[in-house]
């Protein structure tokens, strides 16, 4: 069988050896009644390592958004949200559909929201206006190609919302990436917001689920929340299990990934109908645009899996992410179909 290269997600990762092992001898008990204790080790471990009060394990990252979004607003509610986000466009409406508030959305430079404009948007409830109630960020940011939020643009922002009284949520994705790329503790990204949802699933390699994080009365009632949307979950030590490995173990690793998306990035920007700036590529996502006189996006990327390498298409062009499963021989051999695909 030939070798698969697969860049369409970090979400394609696998469960290590150490996961696997872990999953099998998890000690497991009913979550919804309180009693698995290896949720429980997760969540305290998750609430510690952000510096938050309290942590809630979730299905998914989407799941966590939700929760929060309706934890911090009320039926007629706005929130302010960058324009290419995860939650305002790749999370199936959930806003409007589970906490029925409106976005209020803002344009960006590579997804950090100028605070003037942020400031500005700001409104107080009329009989005409909603009232404003969150503020959401993303970071690292998946639509401007794992753009790095910079701290003192999230500091600005909390300062505005504290001004204003209002809350600050974190769509911490990938929130790690940030901070192996950064050099920022996560502490430090997590103080800049009132609650934080990260994935375990993606570059740290767990199987299954999302943390969601912030002060002990909204993870109350974040719990009570999850199970009204299909969330609780019973013996769920068994998929937990791999979250803690993921946190203590897989964190470093982050910065191979980084690494090898910038030697694939700086190895094709100048290949013939490739439009990307590789000084762009932060962190483990390449985003790039591509006109090219023969191929068009659906031909390039039906090339490149005839030659076992996958890809997405996005809006911007193409998008390919790396992961655990990709090494440096899956990267020579991208360039080298790559070479072979537009200089033929």
């Amino acid at each position: 069988m030939n070798p698969i290269s697969d860049f369409r997600s970090d979400t394609v990762t696998k469960p290590t050896s150490e996961m696997r092992r872990a999953m099998a001898e998890a000690e497991v008990g009913d979550d919804v009644l309180g009693d698995d204790l290896t949720v429980q080790k997760l969540e305290s471990l998750a609430a510690d390592t952000l510096g938050k009060k309290a942590a809630l394990y979730v299905p998914s990252g989407t799941m966590g958004n939700s929760i929060a979004i309706k934890a911090w607003t009320r039926e007629l509610d706005e929130v302010i949200i960058e324009a290419r986000s995860h939650i305002y466009n790749m999370e199936s409406t959930h806003m409007t559909f589970i906490s029925r508030v409106s976005p209020r959305v803002l344009t960006s430079h590579r997804g950090a929201m100028d605070p003037g404009e942020v400031e500005n948007n700001i409104k107080k409830p009329s009989v005409h206006l909603p009232r404003t109630s969150l503020i959401c960020i993303e970071n690292t940011h998946n639509n401007w190609g794992g753009a790095v939020i910079p701290l003192e643009n999230m500091r600005s922002i909390k300062a505005i919302a504290e001004k204003h009284g209002i809350h600050v949520h974190l769509d911490g994705a990938r929130l790690f990436n940030a901070s192996v790329a950064s050099g920022v503790p996560v502490k430090e990204y997590a103080r800049m917001s009132d609650s934080v949802m990260f994935c375990l699933s993606k570059g740290l390699s767990a199987p299954i689920g999302s943390i969601l994080a912030g002060p002990q009365d909204f993870i109350d009632l974040g719990r009570r929340i999850r199970k009204a949307l299909g969330g609780g979950m019973r013996q769920v030590g068994v998929i937990a299990a791999p979250g803690i490995l993921a946190l203590q173990n897989m964190v470093s690793r982050l910065k191979e990934d980084h690494m090898r998306a910038k030697k694939l990035a700086l190895a094709i920007h100048k290949m013939p109908g490739i439009q990307l700036n590789p000084e762009f590529v932060e962190t483990d996502i390449i985003i790039f645009g591509f006109e090219h006189s023969d191929l068009a996006v659906p031909d390039l990327l039906n090339r490149l899996k005839q030659k076992g390498i996958l890809a997405l298409s996005v809006p911007q062009g193409v998008r390919m992410v790396t992961n655990r499963g990709i090494d440096d021989n899956d990267i020579e051999r991208t360039i080298n179909a790559f070479n072979n695909i537009l200089h033929s």
